[in-house]
């Protein structure tokens, strides 16, 4: 079965993890009205790493109320790291809006995205919208470790799709298709800050299955 892979997966490098990639154990067939990956699992929490630079003007994010994320990564105590954590937060919630408004030029979405992970973040979202379709369930987020490095940042995370599923509009129908290892994916993010004191991603890889991120 396909599962949604979010964009947070979306500029993947590995084959398995494109857009409309066959996910499960692997002998399972391809449907294309179908889109491929998750989102993740996990109840709604408040444990922001840290609240976003309030100077800025940035872009409201509101999502579907059947959507719901547990970003289960501390403070830092790094000031910096701690803005890296909560710019990376906002940029994945902003993929997720755009894919519910299905809308690929979403205003959110192309804040907190540059360069390769902008185009990808498009591509994934048009895919949805090609489909018909958005995400709904639980995210979880976590294992995070993050460095910086002046205006630049590295990021890795693991995310948990296990409890998110496609929702096609047309038909008001959910695809509960059953977790398996490929709901877990490691996630490499590469950030910089610009000139605003956003931290916007971009690149963004993605190994789903990972070992790392097993429960």
């Amino acid at each position: 079965m396909n599962r949604p892979l979010r964009l947070a997966t979306a500029a993947l490098t590995a084959s398995a993890a494109l857009l409309l990639s066959s996910c499960g154990s692997g002998d399972e067939s391809q449907d294309d009205d179908k889109i491929a990956g998750a989102e993740q699992g996990g109840e709604q929490e408040s444990k922001a790493p840290s609240e976003p630079a309030r100077q800025v003007d940035r872009p409201k994010i509101e999502l579907p109320s059947d959507l719901s994320y547990a970003f289960q990564w501390k403070k830092t105590g790094d000031k910096a790291k701690d803005a890296v954590l909560a710019d990376r937060q906002q940029a994945i919630q902003a993929v997720d809006m755009a894919i519910a408004d299905q809308d690929p030029a979403e205003k959110a979405m192309r804040f907190y995205h540059r360069e390769d992970a902008a185009a990808e973040a498009e591509k994934y979202v048009r895919a949805y919208v090609k489909a018909q379709a958005r995400t709904t369930g639980d995210y979880r987020y976590y294992a995070a470790t993050v460095t910086t490095d002046g205006g630049s940042a590295a990021l890795t995370y693991c995310e948990d799709q296990s409890k998110v599923y496609d929702k096609y509009l047309k038909k008001d129908t959910i695809d509960k298709s059953p977790a398996t290892k490929n709901s877990y994916v490691l996630y490499a993010a590469k950030l910089r800050k610009n000139e605003a004191g956003v931290w916007v991603t971009t690149k963004l890889n993605a190994t789903r299955g990972s070992d790392t991120c097993q429960p």
